[in-house]
This record gives C-alpha cells, structure tokens and sequence, in this order.
C-alpha cells in the first residue's frame, strides 16, 4: 500500500459531477471551498494486499452475522440501547426471517496500513455512503489515468446482481427509493438514485421519493406515495433509529414486514440491519471472538485496562453516532474527568488505532460488501485521527 501524488485531470470537476458526483467539494467553517474528490493523490495496493483484504471482510462480515445471533438469542437488545420491547421483537423477527427480506449492502470502516492485519473500526450497514464515488468515478479516473490496471471494485455488477436475485422477495408494485430532503449536499439523493439505477437495470420497477413526501392513509392503515398508491416495498437511506422514533414511527412497526404478509411494508435495509450497525456491536464482537487479530479490545461498562497508564488508550463512539459525530480520542492514562461527561450517552469504547499516517494525511478503508461477499474498496484521508464530514475522497489502483 503507497500512497502517490498526480496532477489532477484538467477539468476533473466537470467529469465527476457528470459521473454522478454532484458534491465534489466540500465548504469549511470558514467559508472555504475545498475537493472532496481528490484526485492529487492516489493508493496503490498489489494484487495480493486486496486478496487478503477481501478475505478478512468477508470473514468479519460472517462474524457479525454470528454476533447478531447472538445478540437476538441471548435478548441483549439493552445493551444495544433498544430498551422498547416492541421494537425488540421486531428485530428479532425481522431477523429470524431474514432469508425471506431483500438485503442489499454495508461498508466496513477499516484501519490498514499495509504492514499488518487490517483492524475493524466499525460497520455501517444500513445507511452506507460514498457509494457512488467508490462505484464509478474512480472507475473511470483509472481507465484514464491508468489504462489496463486494475481496481478493488465490482460494485456495479454486484449491485445488479444482487437486485437479480433479490426481485423475487418484493411484493407486487414498484419499489420506491427514498432520501430526506434534510441533505443539502446532495450526497443522500445520488446514492438513492444510483442505487435505483441499478435496480432498473436488474429489470425492477421503480419510483423516487422523499421521506417527508410519504403519506400515510387512515383509512387503510397503509403508508402511501405522492400518487396515493400503496408503498409495498421502500429502499430508505434514512437510519432505522429515526425511522422508529419519528412521528410516524408507531405506524412503521405496525406495517413492518417481516415475511410477506399483506398489508406491509418492505424495507430496506431490513430491520435487523440495526444489530450491525449500533457501536455496540464492537464490544460483543471482542466478547465474542476475544484477541482476534481483525478486532480492536472495546466494552460497553468503560474503558477498563484501555484507559491505563501503560495501555493503549481508548477512543469513546457514541452508539449510533455518523461521519465522527461525538468521537473522543482519549490518550493513555487520560480516562476519569474526561470521560464522565460522554456516559450521560451510550457509548463504545474501543481499544485506540490511530489511523495510518501517509504524508501527513490519516486514511481509512471503507470496504464494501453487497450480499455477503467483498465487492469493492472507497479511501478518505482526513488531516486529524477523526473521520469527520471534511474528510477527502482519494482514488486507487492495483499495479
């Protein structure tokens, strides 16, 4: 894994937004815009590296689908902060029949630097981005800038697939794609659409919509669209945790589907997708496959020996917090005031791996599985050990 600077392409601004990147820039506190999609830089992988990283995804996927069970068997749904026992019998269903609900994708965020095992940060999957910029433009920047190398991505043909093999569990009617009108970036409303793209294309109808466009008819108990047709079957990149708790979220529970039956509704990701991507999840794992050489030591009950003098330090992860939000880094021996403040929340904490410094630019992998099998890798850079909403883009190849 090396990291090389380039000259970007003249007018790569242009091609990526007609590439479906719409928010190839990102604006700073103060006013400034800067690339999101950086193409001065990019990473190089040998054949070899993405083979062994495609087996530890696949293998950490399968131990999150064991943790699941788990979790549903032994009812932690608690430590998990899900404390509604009406919402925990969903999930729980929801689970059991998971082999009858459509389920598409999710995105492991790793720590890699090329000299060790690669280390699981965390596990998005339910609201997953920076699809389409892992799926196509870099894609295309390689068959430009690097003609017959290759590239850790078949997201595309996967994706279609996947919508192949999953059209027989939609009920009848198109399935609609759903974003909030809360995102002002864009970012939300083209990966619904990319991802509706590659449903036309396995051959499933389909219709646009956003969350707050959803009705909801009394008289037939049913959540309806803009047209007042019945919405059987609904991809939402809106987390689960706002979908339940909403106005409406009562409404979501009763129609939920969890198998077919008539009068629901189909979501997707389906409801158990919540045991996967909750932080809590880090701490069952390590309980559950201590000293794994793909996890980092993290716990629900404080930091334990993390937070010792001579340990590793820890970092502090609200449950269900996104793109970094309430993260704190918290140094060896630094645990008790600082600390005190983030357990009036739920909170992770996870053994500290600060993320791999190439040129003064800290890097995670995001690793994309479709079903259950590896499909493609997205790199962000940040200037700081947080991975936050500033965070850059970079492409890469395989030489």
């Amino acid at each position: 894994m090396k990291r090389h600077t380039i000259e970007p392409r003249p007018g790569w601004q242009q091609t990526v937004e007609e590439q479906g990147l719409i928010y190839p820039l990102t604006r700073f506190p103060d006013g400034s815009l800067r690339p999101y999609w950086d193409e001065s830089a990019y990473y190089e992988f040998s054949l070899p590296e993405v083979e062994a990283l495609e087996e530890v995804v696949e293998e950490l996927h399968a131990m999150c689908l064991a943790a699941a069970a788990h979790i549903v068997e032994h009812d932690r749904f608690a430590d998990l902060g899900i404390t509604n026992p009406r919402l925990a019998s969903r999930i729980a269903t929801s689970w059991r029949r998971r082999a009858e609900l459509p389920s598409i994708y999710g995105r492991f965020d790793l720590r890699y630097d090329g000299t060790g095992p690669a280390k699981m940060l965390e596990y998005n999957a339910d609201t997953p981005t920076s699809l389409v910029e892992a799926a196509s433009p870099q894609w295309f920047w390689m068959e430009e800038r690097f003609p017959g190398a290759d590239q850790w991505n078949s997201l595309h043909e996967r994706l279609v697939d996947a919508w192949k093999r999953q059209a027989p569990l939609l009920p009848p009617g198109p399935l609609h794609f759903v974003h909030s009108e809360s995102d002002e970036l864009g970012e939300d409303l083209m990966t619904v659409a990319y991802l509706r793209e590659t449903a036309q294309q396995a051959g499933i109808a389909t219709e646009a919509l956003s969350v707050e466009q959803i009705g909801w008819d009394r008289l037939s108990g049913r959540f309806v669209d803009g047209r007042l047709r019945f919405i059987r079957s609904c991809f939402k990149l809106y987390p689960w945790e706002w979908l339940t708790t909403d106005r409406f979220g009562p409404h979501v529970l009763n129609t939920l589907d969890n198998g077919g039956g008539s009068g629901t509704t189909c979501w997707i990701e389906p409801a158990w997708k919540m045991l996967l991507s909750n932080k809590a999840l880090l701490a069952i794992l390590w309980e559950l496959y201590p000293g794994h050489p793909n996890l980092l030591a993290a716990y629900l009950d404080g930091p334990r020996e993390l937070a010792a003098a001579d340990g590793p330090g820890y970092v502090a992860k609200p449950l269900l917090g996104r793109e970094g939000a309430g993260v704190t880094i918290h140094e060896p021996g630094t645990e008790p005031a600082a600390a005190r403040a983030e357990r009036e929340q739920p909170v992770c904490y996870q053994e500290l791996a600060p993320l791999p410094d190439f040129d003064g630019n800290r890097v995670v992998l995001g690793a994309w599985v479709v079903e259950d099998e590896a499909a493609g890798l997205g790199i962000r850079e940040s200037s700081g050990l947080i991975t936050d909403e500033y965070a850059r883009f970079l492409p890469h190849v395989i030489l």
